[in-house]
This record gives C-alpha cells, sequence and structure tokens, in this order.
C-alpha cells in the first residue's frame, strides 16, 4: 500500500470531514496520473535480432509486427489464391520497382503472366517467411526470379546472407518442385567499388554454387550496370541502388533469353 493510500484509509477509519480528505484524494490521483504516464511512455522493446535464414516477418522500431509489410504480403496470398501466375518475381524494393516500369514489364513479362512479389526493405528472412505463409499457396509457376540480399548487407556477414539466400532456394524446391529457379547474383551498389560491393560479391560466389542446371539457374548481370572501371552512373541507379528506367530495361533485356528457356 502507497503512503498515500495509507493516509486515506487511515482518515477513513477516524472519519476525518471530507473537505480535509479532498487534499488527499487530489494527490492520490495525481500520483495515479503519473504512475501511468510514465508506463504509457516506456520505450518500446526492439524486435530481437534476426538471422538471415530463419523465416520472420518485418517488424517496425514500435516491436511490432510491420503494418505495411503485413498487408503487402496479405495481397500476394490473395494473388496466389487467385491462380493463374506462370511467373513470380521474389525479392526486395529493387523488384518492387517493377510496379513503377509497367510498360517495359508489359513488354517483358507481360506473356509470362506474371506477378511481382516484391516488398521494399526485405531482407532473406523475411521473403522466406512469406513464401512459407502463403505466396505460393494456389500456384506453381513455371519460373520464379530471385534477388534478394541487399538489405542484409548492413548487419549479416556474407555467410550468413547466402545461407538466408539458400534457405530460401530450397524451400521454393520442396514447396514447387516444377517451379524453375532463376538465381540473380545480388546486384552491385555504391557509386564506385567499396566493402558492401565486396560482401555481396562473396554471397554472390557462394550461392554461384546453387545452379544445378535443371531446377536453378544462377545469373549475374551486374556488370551490365557498371561502366568499365566499375561506376555506377546515376543514369541507371539515381540513388546508386535502386534502379531507373533504364536500368530496369537492361534488367529486363538482361534476363530474357534464360527466362524464355525456363518458360518453355
Amino acid at each position: 500500500m502507497s503512503a498515500v493510500a495509507a493516509r486515506l484509509s487511515a482518515a477513513r477509519k477516524q472519519r476525518i470531514p471530507m473537505k480535509t480528505l479532498r487534499p488527499i484524494v487530489a494527490l492520490a490521483a495525481l500520483t495515479l496520473a503519473v504512475h501511468l504516464h510514465a508506463q504509457d511512455t516506456k520505450p518500446a522493446a526492439k524486435p530481437a535480432p534476426q538471422s538471415p535464414d530463419i523465416a520472420a516477418p518485418k517488424f517496425g522500431r514500435d516491436g511490432k509486427e510491420d503494418a505495411n509489410f503485413i498487408k503487402r504480403h496479405e495481397s500476394f496470398v490473395a494473388t496466389a489464391k487467385a491462380g493463374g501466375v506462370d511467373l513470380v518475381f521474389l525479392g526486395d524494393s529493387i523488384t518492387a520497382g517493377w510496379g513503377g516500369q509497367k510498360a517495359i514489364w508489359d513488354s517483358a513479362f507481360g506473356k509470362h503472366k506474371p506477378a511481382n512479389f516484391g516488398i521494399g526493405g526485405d531482407r532473406t528472412q523475411h521473403v522466406l517467411w512469406r513464401i512459407q505463409n502463403g505466396e505460393l499457396e494456389g500456384i506453381s509457376p513455371k519460373a520464379a526470379v530471385l534477388m534478394i540480399g541487399t538489405n542484409n548487407s548492413g548487419s549479416d556477414s556474407a555467410e550468413a546472407i547466402a545461407k538466408g539466400i539458400t534457405a530460401i532456394v530450397q524451400y521454393l524446391r520442396e514447396k514447387s518442385p516444377k517451379t524453375k529457379v532463376l538465381l540473380l547474383a545480388v546486384f552491385p551498389r555504391g557509386p564506385m567499388p567499396n566493402p558492401t560491393r565486396e560482401k555481396l560479391k562473396q554471397v554472390n560466389d557462394t550461392i554461384a554454387k546453387l545452379d544445378d542446371g535443371k531446377s536453378v539457374f544462377y545469373l549475374d548481370i551486374g556488370a551490365k550496370f557498371l561502366e568499365a572501371d566499375g561506376a555506377l552512373t546515376k543514369e541507371v541507379m539515381p540513388d546508386f541502388l535502386h534502379l531507373s528506367a533504364k536500368g530496369y530495361q537492361i534488367w529486363a533485356d538482361a534476363i530474357g533469353p534464360k527466362l524464355a528457356e525456363l518458360m518453355k
């Protein structure tokens, strides 16, 4: 029992007049309000670190599941349940960016009944969670184009990122064995060669080994975005990460021949 509550209890037993009790009651109310406010303003617990190869939804800074992530995921689940998808793209904001390039998308992939399952900010564990939670239910696409991992590069080792990508490929093979996986090397980022690019090269060197020539086909088109000296230009990647229309055309042209083989 708090000191204020104790004083109130003692006052009641002594039948002290209400006029005298009012200051004590006011103090009690103020004390309770301060206590409740302190509880409400406590910082939210930070989400626990996620492993790149263990499926997990995306969390916001408040420690709760990211509402936009869940909304997008649910829309993809609905698309899958509706069926009629022969080609699926899986990835992060770079893949999601196809949504702003309708003319290129329709010209390059429209005949293949495509679906774009890209979500900005996604890491390997998020894509893995999404496909384990409904995004492949109702469809058995002829091919899946996967490019993921750049958002892991700031917090995870090359080995861990490669494990995450491997887990996605393995699940795709288990869930949809008839689907051919076109596994793309993680695209280069940054205006010039840098440590992050080097880390992603290590990732790409590892995941290249997943190519079995039957169900999984690895393709590195990164060099097509670069100048001869290794530079990325704003003409191709305005922020040195996300593609311009020219960048998406390069992507479409680079995978077109291989994709045509896999879609037969």
